[in-house]
């Protein structure tokens, strides 16, 4: 099944669809990265884009059960130059392509992407439509112009925890503010035994500081520092009171 995706600039990639079907929008991206794919599939930074891979084959070992950054998939569109059909791995659970389908990711194969990969790096990440259901390129060009830009989207709020919750501890105690955190992230405190308070993102510092944090770390997460003014707020009153570190979108 042919797949095609389309900027909103009038670029157009066509190539072999693989994954789920149908028609999605997204802010199209790179990432040069050999391995991770499942980590970046699930890593939900990744919410609202169109990622796609520079490193020519993808899935080759397959899709595991413990290196999930997430519970499910967040990203929009997966373009690669080569899907591996048959991964080779002992802890590959089911290949690629199973996975974007159960997730409803439209996977995009058999095109250049290190050419569509310099002409981001070009002229910038960009708004697309990619689909499996229109064989009219120009209409999806024009479906992606009229696409909304992610910055002003309630990106954050969607990948968030909605409820505090403690993983237990007996070391330091850090309070982890979620934007969108990846679970290497919590892996990593519990691995140094720290007791991590996992704390909405419009939490107050009032709130946080009840539970008397040695530290406290802004997560990674989607979108723009702009689109979480209430997290910048408690952090300007959290700076006096506590160490604090910042990872991705939390360092912004």
């Amino acid at each position: 099944m042919q797949a095609i995706l389309a900027l909103e600039d009038g670029a157009i990639y066509t190539g072999r669809a693989f994954g789920a079907t149908g028609k999605q929008w997204g802010e199209v991206v790179f990432n040069t990265s050999m391995t991770g794919y499942q980590e970046i599939l699930t890593d939900p930074s990744y919410c609202g884009q169109i990622v796609v891979m520079t490193y020519p084959l993808i899935g080759n070992y397959g899709i595991n059960k413990e290196d999930f950054e997430s519970p499910r998939s967040f990203v929009r569109g997966f373009v690669v130059h080569e899907e591996c059909e048959q991964p080779s791995n002992w802890r590959a659970s089911y290949r690629l392509a199973d996975f974007l389908a159960r997730e409803g990711v439209i996977g995009l194969s058999d095109v250049d992407t290190r050419a569509l990969t310099r002409h981001l790096r070009n002229y910038g990440a960009m708004r697309g439509v990619i689909s499996t259901e229109s064989n009219v390129p120009q209409e999806l060009v024009e479906e992606a112009r009229a696409c909304p830009y992610l910055t002003g989207q309630e990106l954050v709020p969607a990948v968030a925890t909605k409820e505090t919750y403690i993983l237990e501890g007996t070391g330091h105690r850090v309070a982890l503010i979620d934007l969108g955190a990846k679970l290497n992230i919590i892996r990593h405190l519990q691995k140094r035994d720290c007791e991590v308070i996992v704390i909405p993102p419009d939490a107050t510092a009032q709130e946080i500081m009840a539970f008397n944090p040695e530290g406290v770390l802004l997560s990674n997460g989607p979108g723009d520092p702009v689109d979480v003014p209430y997290t910048i707020t408690t952090v300007r009153e959290l700076i006096p009171a506590v160490p604090i570190f910042g990872i991705c979108l939390g360092h912004q």
